[in-house]
């Protein structure tokens, strides 16, 4: 009987989650399904920055509900090469945003605009409201630099005066309170932990950070004095020299011209012809008519952001927007590219900090497979490719960085923390009981490792770090000792691992592609081939629901089939838009051939 009421419950709640939960989510999709309205014939693009930005599209369909959605770098990139073939499209206005952005993206976007003005022959302006002291603002300033004019709000203030970074140490925290952190580092620079063992900077540390936070600092400022046609070292002596007023800086050369977002944009659309519109960004990637692509040889394109777990990421929740690199989805994208007779070569766009030596080893076999398939598999490194991330980018083909992605740390740390003392204060007692040998204890909560532990454990990190050392020295082609001299942990930007031999070219996405073109011998045109892309609503909402996707569509035709006019223009849209559909677990990338 118990079961029998479980079950009725069961279904009542699922009748529950479809009559409520299912109209809502197609009236959604349709509503993204409809027929958009046509891109003006004169067209400004209006790109905000300001909301901050992820690598990579989101792998969950429903990620935006989630909290998770936003633009991407490689949505930008992707859709100016369009907008810059495009007639309709006459000039690109940026809004920046007032603090920094991660110096790589700044790279990529960098790029792209350099490109949309050459190829295009189309103007970018780019309007700050201010830049102020948070986080690295230089790339902002540089990101700016790189456009047709650089607008200011007047009395706003630019105040790219330079970088810091500021770190929080608990270590005398802990010892007020009988906390122990107890964790084994490989080696002295990677000091992820350094904030619970220490109460300051070790040489190391500081060495290291100040190292690459100084080579971003110097690329962002000598790149934008590039662009803006000024001496590097007299750029740098008036910026270090502010902060400065919006008109200040005009005065000083640093951007072209003071005014509102609200002239700019009169200004842009002046420019742009009688009768111009302005255009958001994310309106025109759904509004633009898409072309099928010219046939030619195929790259495939795998993306990889996030900390890196094993396992599929499957069970979690179909909301969900953050993003994480599960070992079992990126192995099987690479294997579905090797198997793949129209791809010719694979380009795996990584932008990771790090996570499981396990399942980055998993991830790592499928690239090492990929190159014993006599298919060349280019890394594009994001905004970072560190620790984990170099792991599952070291047996490339070759690698491709932005001159500032952060990249290396080969190294390895571990451990835990020792909460017996401190809960003691409290009157929390925690006792531990255990069978078979020490080790079985080893991770408890009550107390440090003890000597027989600590040797074991040590042993384990040990084994992982030397593993570490050996697989980049096999994939980059590097004596174990030179290995040994660069890793410990340390930290690069691409600048200075192009110059220690970790990296093999600096440039961003469309730059790996063209160096998987020239390893795969392909001449002129490729079609490029999105493999492991983001499951349909229908397809998350079986793994969410337990409920088969074919299930899901029969319930909807049965409202259909009921008579709710809702349900009705909902599947007629979505009959439409499935012939469209290109096939599951592969989207093309680009709609203009890549050259």
């Amino acid at each position: 009987m118990k079961q029998f009421l479980m079950t009725v419950a069961g279904v009542f709640v699922g009748l529950v989650l479809f009559l409520v939960g299912v109209p809502f989510l197609l009236i959604v999709m349709a509503a993204g399904a409809a027929r958009p309205a046509p891109v003006p014939a004169h067209t400004v693009l209006q790109l905000d920055l300001r909301g901050g930005l992820s690598d990579q599209d989101s792998q969950n369909p429903f990620a935006a509900f989630g909290g998770g959605g936003g633009q991407s770098v490689m949505s930008i990139i992707e859709t100016l090469r369009r907008a810059e073939t495009d007639d309709k499209v006459k000039a690109v206005l940026v809004r920046l945003p007032e603090g920094g952005m991660a110096p790589a993206s700044a790279d990529e976007l960098r790029l792209a605009f350099k490109h949309f003005r050459t190829v295009g022959k189309k103007p970018i302006f780019a309007h700050s409201q201010g830049l102020y002291p948070s986080g690295l603002v230089t790339s902002t300033y540089m990101l700016g630099a790189a456009a047709s004019e650089f607008w200011m709000q007047p009395d706003s203030s630019l105040q790219a005066t330079g970088a810091s970074s500021e770190e929080m140490f608990f270590k005398r925290f802990f010892d007020k309170y009988d906390v122990k952190a107890d964790y084994e580092q490989r080696y002295e620079y990677k000091n992820a932990v350094n904030p619970y063992l220490y109460s300051d900077y070790t040489p190391a540390h500081r060495e290291s950070t100040l190292s690459w936070m100084g080579s971003v600092y110097t690329t962002a400022l000598t790149t934008a004095a590039q662009d803006r046609k000024v001496d590097p070292a007299a750029l740098i002596r008036t910026i270090e020299a502010g902060p400065y007023s919006a008109e200040e800086a005009k005065a000083k050369g640093l951007i072209d011209r003071v005014g509102q977002v609200k002239e700019a944009q009169d200004a842009m659309l002046s420019r742009a012809g009688k009768g111009a519109k302005l255009v958001d960004f994310d309106d025109y990637v759904s509004r633009a008519k898409r072309t099928p692509p010219k046939a030619g040889p195929t790259i495939a394109v795998v993306s990889a952001e996030g900390a890196i777990m094993t396992g599929s990421g499957e069970g979690g929740s179909p909301f969900g927007g953050d993003s994480t690199i599960y070992s079992d989805q990126v192995a099987k994208a690479l294997y579905d590219a090797i198997d793949d007779k129209d791809v010719k070569a694979i380009v795996f766009r990584v932008s990771s900090p790090g996570g499981s030596d396990t399942a980055s080893e998993q991830i790592l076999a499928a690239v090492k497979a990929a190159k014993k398939a006599n298919k060349p598999i280019v890394v594009s490194m994001g905004t970072y490719a560190a620790s984990g991330g170099y792991w599952i980018s070291s047996g490339a083909s070759a690698i491709v960085a932005e001159p500032t992605t952060l990249t290396g740390s080969i190294g390895v740390f571990g451990g835990k923390f020792a909460l017996g003392d401190a809960l003691a204060r409290f009157g929390v007692d925690t006792r531990q009981v255990h069978v078979g040998g020490d080790y079985s204890g080893a991770f408890g909560t009550s107390q440090e490792f003890t000597p027989d532990q600590r040797a074991k454990f040590a042993a384990w990190m040990d084994r992982i770090y030397v593993g570490f050392v050996g697989r980049v020295a096999e994939g980059r082609k590097l004596p174990v000792e030179r290995v040994r001299e660069i890793a410990k942990g340390r930290v690069w930007t691409g600048v200075q691992a192009k110059q220690l031999g970790l990296v093999d070219e600096l440039g961003g996405f469309y730059e790996a592609v063209d160096k998987a073109k020239s390893l795969a011998g392909i001449k002129g045109e490729v079609k490029l081939k999105k493999i492991g892309a983001s499951k349909s609503p229908f397809e998350a909402l079986e793994k969410a629901l337990g409920v088969s996707e074919t299930s899901m569509r029969t319930l909807a035709a049965s409202a259909w089939l009921l008579g709710d006019p809702r349900s009705q223009s909902i599947l007629d849209e979505m009959a439409k838009a499935r012939l469209r559909s290109t096939p599951s677990g592969a989207s093309v990338l680009a709609e203009t051939p890549v050259h």
